[in-house]
């Protein structure tokens, strides 16, 4: 920005001053007063010097009763930016979560500022156009550039470069030559609005009632909470896009918040058959220019309908009409570093703010959401049935403790056989698996080393398509050694367990003219790779699909009528109180996949564990069952949502530092009959990232103001000094 001498003079005959919130990591806002001639209000986006910077912030408030005495000290604000005001109920919503979470009111801002250098009006893209002779030394790249170039039209010059294969030092070159002009690039033109009449769905019976409600909410232009609950393949999104549809034609945007790998090219061709376009996106993936573009046509008003990522909830919407938060089970709404907030909690909130609707979707829907509906907090709308009158999926378990696969291998002999019979008839069949890599563990079958982190409590995963061995917390990773590094012992090192990588190597040989593909995170490298390796799936180019989590996301694969699942106890053993729930809908999600589209679907669990209550539901297809036992465990342990929680992680660079702090901190708690304080003990995981980690769980009754008991107990405690790092993560979803 622009430090010349007319930014830093102070103007004496100003008087008034303003309060601005920096989106940094801090959580009070900074005096600035108003330059002679600057129309400044609430909401603003300005620029101020704050030490040797100068930075972005926006006017929070008007400073009323400025101290006389420090007039004379305050600095002036620089400039307001061309860019629209953050509207009171945005502003509200970041002092709500501040608040709530615990977190600095700078960094909530930030989520709404992610812009960054690029915020303000778009710069200026130039072009050039072919208007002159060949120059006299025509190289091979020079004489590329002229044929592109030769329809005598406006190319961008980035995008020319990139097509003629040079670099823009040869575009430069010959526009010096007079070859080319360079001109401004016309400004991109608004996105066309979706068309809410583009395409009527023909909705059967059974889902006309729920359609109705969905019009009826949007119309409502008044805060209320619907539970869109359907079985999976029931029609959820068609049945909420109705929503969406008569947002649009009153004028105002609608938010779908969706998880982040769920945003498949399959949602938004979905979208674009319904509305005859594709909505604005907002995620992790967009380039730098396009984040620019989107956050200025969603803050004009110029984006009917936006789809993204949790982080999409913050942007400052022009008139924000509906939330749609889809899949709202899903743990990934969490966000676990930064400011420790859950999106689809944060979304209810938001809606109450601006006093709009809101629908939450689920075909598993969460305990907190299940206990809101049956308590009329929120409205369910039930969609009982699949579309198209298909028949949900048959489950059958597959008791391992007397159908256990041969020595060496994790794919039963019966689910085996249903597999090749699915192959042979043309279907297809998915393996489900949630854990990444080839193995969880290696070792040394001479002197039985194990291969662990060198800066975490975990062991290394080996991941044989990297060909390494990778730490799955903190990121380390190493070649995967011939030869053990404890005993020098030759070709002794063993895989032990599977992850999806291995179980593909077995099903290539199980089943050897199949053709298998792996889904997994950790083997996608960006939101468009994932969108075309789906779409293969779908198109029928794969006949078994080997696949972590990322495969229960709402994907529809029409040949998909047999999921077998490998290990279907993994998630119910980790301590988490979360356990029962996340892997009955986990599994009900991934089999749900099956059978939507033609035939029967079928679900295979091999488990260990066929009594479970969980594994019992999922045979009987009762959620009935599964909510009741698990709501009641709930209520009679004061675990929410009958209770509230709270996570302290108190970690450093040594055990005794963090150790000596949780406890001193521990011992400064206010009593009160209503907390509960358990802790310190050490973390799940005792050491990430070469950082020692010590838990305090705070359990409280549903009602209590537990941010404010932090708030109180955290000002007059002990303070963390050099090494020594403290989280607070109100309502956690991860106890590791």
């Amino acid at each position: 920005m622009d430090h010349s001498p007319r930014h830093s003079a102070s103007s004496s005959a100003s008087t008034r001053v303003v309060d601005v919130l920096v989106p940094v990591a801090l959580d009070q806002t900074y005096s600035y007063r108003v330059p002679r001639g600057l129309e400044l209000k609430a909401g603003d986006v300005v620029a101020v010097p704050l030490g040797p910077r100068e930075v972005l912030a926006v006017v929070w408030s008007e400073n009323a009763n400025p101290d006389p005495k420090l007039h004379n000290r305050l600095k002036d604000v620089i400039e307001k930016l061309d860019v629209p005001p953050l509207k009171n109920e945005l502003r509200s919503v970041v002092d709500w979560v501040a608040n709530y979470t615990l977190s600095a009111r700078g960094m909530v801002l930030r989520m709404c500022l992610r812009m960054g250098e690029h915020l303000g009006p778009e710069r200026v893209r130039m072009g050039v156009r072919l208007v002159g002779e060949p120059p006299r030394r025509l190289t091979p790249a020079r004489r590329r550039v002229i044929e592109l170039l030769s329809d005598g039209l406006l190319h961008g010059k980035s995008e020319a470069a990139r097509e003629a294969g040079v670099s823009a030092g040869v575009i430069d070159g010959l526009v010096d030559e007079g070859t080319l002009l360079a001109e401004p690039m016309p400004r991109a033109l608004p996105p066309e609005p979706p068309d809410p009449d583009f395409s009527q769905p023909d909705f059967g019976r059974q889902q006309r009632p729920a359609v109705d409600m969905m019009r009826t909410l949007a119309a409502s232009s008044s805060f209320h909470v619907a539970l869109l609950d359907g079985v999976t393949g029931s029609g959820k999104t068609e049945v909420y896009f109705e929503a969406v549809a008569e947002t649009i034609r009153r004028g105002r945007q609608s938010l779908i918040l969706m998880p982040e790998i769920a945003l498949t090219g399959q949602f938004l061709d979905r979208f674009a058959r319904r509305f005859g376009l594709r909505p604005i996106e907002w995620h992790s993936e967009l380039s730098p220019r396009t984040r620019q573009r989107n956050w200025a046509a969603i803050s004009a008003g110029e984006a009917p309908v936006v789809v993204g990522a949790r982080s999409a909830l913050f942007l400052p919407y022009a008139d924000l009409g509906l939330i749609v938060v889809d899949e709202e089970h899903d743990q990934s709404y969490k966000q676990d570093d930064g400011v420790h907030y859950h999106a689809r909690d944060m979304a209810v909130v938001r809606a109450h703010i601006a006093r709009i609707p809101i629908v939450l979707a689920s075909a598993t829907p969460s305990v907190e959401s299940e206990v809101n509906a049956r308590k009329n907090r929120y409205q369910r709308v039930m969609l009982p049935q699949r579309f198209g009158g298909q028949q949900m999926p048959q489950i059958e378990a597959i008791d391992l403790r007397r159908e256990a696969p041969a020595r060496g291998r994790f794919i039963s002999p019966k689910l085996a056989e249903q597999i090749r019979s699915a192959v042979e008839r043309r279907e297809q069949a998915l393996l489900f698996l949630n854990r990444r890599g080839y193995a969880p563990l290696t070792l040394c079958r001479a002197c039985g080393h194990r291969f662990a982190c060198t800066i975490c409590d975990a062991w290394l995963v080996d991941h044989r398509f990297r060909h390494r061995l990778v730490c799955h917390h903190c990121g380390f990773s190493m070649p995967r050694p011939n030869v053990c590094p404890n005993c020098a012992a030759e070709d002794s090192l063993v895989a032990v367990g599977p992850g999806v990588e291995r179980l593909q190597e077995e099903a290539a040989a199980l089943f050897p003219g199949a053709r298998t593909m792996v889904l997994s995170s950790d083997l996608i490298t960006s939101i468009e790779t994932m969108r075309s390796e789906l779409n293969e799936i779908a198109e029928g180019r794969v006949d078994i699909i080997i696949g972590t989590q990322l495969v229960a996301k709402g994907h529809h694969f029409p040949r998909l009528n047999l999921v077998g699942v490998v290990d279907a106890d993994l998630g119910l053993g980790n301590g988490d109180p979360r356990a029962a729930e996340r892997t009955w809908q986990l599994l009900n999600q991934v089999i749900g996949r099956a059978g939507r589209d033609q035939g029967r679907g079928i679900g295979f669990l091999q488990t260990h564990q066929p009594d479970h209550p969980v594994m019992q539901a999922l045979i009987a297809c009762d959620r009935e069952a599964f909510y009741a036992s698990e709501i009641a465990a709930r209520e009679r342990t004061g675990y929410p949502p009958f209770g509230r929680l709270a996570s302290l992680i108190i970690s450093a660079g040594d055990r005794p530092a963090a150790e000596g702090f949780a406890r001193s901190l521990a011992a400064a708690a206010p009593r009160d009959e209503h907390v509960q304080l358990l802790g310190p003990a050490e973390a799940p995981l005792a050491v990430i990232k070469g950082r020692y980690r010590f838990r305090l769980l705070l359990k409280s009754a549903r009602g209590f103001d537990l941010s404010h008991y932090l708030r109180h107990w955290l000002a007059a405690g002990p303070k963390p000094k050099g090494n020594l790092k403290l989280e607070v993560d109100v309502d956690p979803q991860s106890f590791l």
